[in-house]
């Protein structure tokens, strides 16, 4: 009070800001006549330091928008009681007069369409593989044979795309890198085997050069031309990071996307119906013509 020279209201007032709007864990210690930090056992975590993270209320609201969105999209709720703890102190911090974080949860909605549901505990056993480095032994439903396949397999990142996670691992039983649907995932066991580790680069060559999530090291490049009409949204989307686009004199779009598989392209070409034209290659073009024959045959009368 001397040095700073305010009373001891003001001193007390300081205290309870630090300790219920900042989250600094102070205790009064009896035996130092004083006052110290005690992290042990407190709602932040053991960790703290001073004089931390200070945000305007711009940058909590954006936090915590980031945060409603994660846990939305973290509905297997993995990630989710790492971060509660920093939503408590930025709800804090914005101060108890609106209730911010229930303000932001009722103002911001996130709809997921073609999400799989899949086993929570699976799910753990995959990301504990994961990020412990060990080999994960699963039994896996492939859905295009229909057929469950026992598979021990070297786990060595988890993908969330389109709603719904995969992971990238080394198969031992084909020895060779897969990406697999964890929804399709039935049982898994972790083992004590490390895991056979691929560098990044080779993971983003076999998997991350084609499109989507039907990946492989083999990469040929399909070339579309969208209407004009269909143009205006399909110039400003995302198919795949090294995507070339470029508008043409009547006014189409044409979009040059690598894949490797067609299953996913394919989907995504025939949602556009008459609005897209296939210009290579020829093969892709002869299947998509063929998917729209079918379905006018199975729709026709």
């Amino acid at each position: 009070m001397n040095e700073l020279e305010v009373s001891r209201p003001t001193l007390t007032r300081y205290l309870r800001d630090l300790r219920d709007t900042y989250g600094v864990p102070w205790v009064f210690d009896r035996d130092q006549d004083g006052y110290r930090l005690e992290s042990d056992n407190h709602e932040l975590g053991r960790q703290f330091e001073l004089p931390g993270l200070w945000f305007s209320a711009e940058e909590i609201h954006a936090l915590l928008t980031m945060q409603h969105l994660l846990v939305n999209l973290d509905s297997s709720g993995l990630l989710g009681p790492h971060i509660e703890p920093l939503l408590n102190r930025l709800g804090r911090a914005l101060g108890t007069a609106d209730d911010s974080a229930i303000e932001v949860a009722r103002r911001i909605r996130i709809q997921t369409v073609g999400a799989r549901s899949f086993q929570l505990d699976h799910f753990q056993a995959v990301g504990s593989a994961t990020l412990r480095r060990r080999r994960l032994l699963i039994e896996y439903h492939a859905r295009g044979k229909n057929e469950t396949v026992r598979r021990e397999v070297s786990p060595q990142r988890l993908i969330h795309y389109r709603d719904n996670w995969y992971l990238d691992a080394w198969c031992h039983l084909r020895n060779e890198l897969r990406s697999f649907a964890v929804d399709a995932i039935h049982r898994t066991e972790i083992l004590d085997t490390p895991t056979r580790d691929i560098d990044d680069a080779t993971l983003d060559h076999v998997l991350g050069s084609g499109y989507g999530i039907f990946a492989g090291a083999e990469v040929r490049w399909a070339r579309l031309r969208f209407s004009a009409e269909r143009s205006r949204w399909v110039a400003h989307e995302k198919w795949h990071p090294d995507q070339q686009g470029r508008h043409l004199d009547d006014g189409s779009f044409e979009l040059r996307v690598p894949y490797s598989q067609e299953p996913e392209l394919l989907m995504d070409i025939l949602r556009h119906g008459a609005h897209v034209e296939v210009l290579e290659p020829p093969d892709l073009r002869n299947a998509v013509s063929q998917a729209h024959k079918e379905a006018a045959a199975l729709n026709a009368g």
